[in-house]
C-alpha cells in the first residue's frame, strides 16, 4: 500500500482579486511601529485596504 502522502494530494488554489477599477489586488507587508502589517493594494489606482475582500 504505497499510496501518495496526504500533503501531495492537496491542491493549491490561488484566487486573484480585482479592484472595481480593473486593477489586480496584491498583498503587501509593511513594517510600522515595530509591527508587521499586511495590507492589500490595487496595482492600478493604489487604493489600500486591510484585506482583498474589501475591494468589492
Amino acid at each position: 500500500m504505497a499510496g501518495a502522502s496526504k500533503n501531495s494530494r492537496t491542491t493549491v488554489a490561488t484566487h486573484k482579486f480585482f479592484c472595481s477599477c480593473g486593477g489586480e489586488v496584491a498583498m503587501k507587508t509593511l513594517f510600522e511601529n515595530g509591527r508587521l502589517k499586511n495590507v492589500a493594494e490595487c496595482s492600478k489606482c493604489n487604493r489600500v485596504e486591510r484585506r482583498p475582500k474589501d475591494f468589492k
